[in-house]
């Protein structure tokens, strides 16, 4: 496949996803991984390797037994859709928690795709995902509805030119701000936070924070306050799950509280700053917490 300016996505792993949706992504980075995609005739295992308009990508393999056909798996779903914002390239809207955003294995409910799929084939556009929010992370989802929105926002995100503010409650008393910048994976990130609210409840201190993350790592605010003893409250895998249960049987939160609450960059030449107001749930817990029960 020939590089050109409407399959165009500066990283090799971006284009691959985008031009090979039938393959799953772990398939992908599995290829790339192990040598299978050439650029020019050249192996290359970065999936970060920035590619160009003329370059050259072949798979060398077999694609057959790895495809999935994705008219089985994704299919327009009405879904009712918090918009927050919306213009001719840009859908910003302020995600549930419990939905998740793709079809994969074990998962039986509609998904957020699905869901963006039916809007825009009302609204007459197709939607393209360009970042991810876990899916029991509530808040603000951007969706590039062409392919160039798509490729100018997933450069603007991978250059960490944008903003992003997250609500969360921990565990323990942590005072005023502080910043976290413990390597995940090896790699370096970021965390910056300030404590705007601390409860004291029978179960212990808890404490609210608005978070800024400067480098977007795989659940990195989670694993970042775990590492620092103060896990997420509702967090199973990273966080105190006796703790949980006590705080799930008291004040009846269902996931970990976390949500996106705000993000911030520059849209050719046009600054977007939207926000998304904590969920119904969340501001339940709050209450709840607050009258220390």
């Amino acid at each position: 496949m020939i590089v050109n300016e409407k399959n165009y996505y500066s990283r090799l792993d971006k284009f691959l996803r985008k031009n090979f949706p039938n393959l799953p992504l772990s398939v992908i980075y599995k290829f790339i991984r192990t040598g299978k995609i050439l650029v020019n005739g050249k192996k290359v295992k970065n999936p970060s390797f920035e590619i160009e308009i003329g370059d050259e990508i072949k798979i060398n393999e077999s694609l057959e037994k790895y495809s999935r056909e994705v008219k089985n798996t994704i299919k327009p779903i009405k879904m009712k859709l918090d918009i927050i914002y919306e213009n001719e390239d840009l859908l910003v809207i302020n995600k549930p928690s419990g939905i998740p955003l793709h079809p994969g294995k074990g998962i039986h409910v509609a998904t957020l795709i699905e869901g963006l799929l039916y809007y825009g084939q009302q609204k007459g556009f197709k939607p393209h995902l360009v970042h991810r929010l876990d899916k029991h992370t509530s808040g603000i989802l951007v969706v590039a509805k062409n392919t160039k929105a798509a490729r100018i926002l997933g450069e603007i995100i991978s250059s960490r030119s944008v903003e992003k503010e997250y609500v969360t409650l921990v565990k323990g008393k942590l005072n005023k701000a502080g910043k976290i910048d413990l390597p995940i994976e090896g790699k370096d990130s970021l965390t910056l936070f300030t404590t705007k609210e601390i409860f004291k409840t029978e179960i212990g201190f808890f404490s609210l924070l608005h978070v800024i993350i400067k480098t977007g790592r795989k659940h990195q605010i989670r694993r970042h306050f775990s590492n620092i003893g103060h896990p997420v409250i509702g967090d199973d895998v990273y966080g105190d799950r006796k703790l949980n249960r006590e705080f799930r049987r008291n004040f009846g939160l269902k996931r970990y509280f976390l949500h996106c609450k705000r993000m911030s960059f520059y849209y050719e030449g046009k600054k977007i700053d939207v926000q998304a107001k904590l969920t119904e749930d969340l501001e339940f817990v709050i209450k709840k917490v607050k009258e220390g029960v």
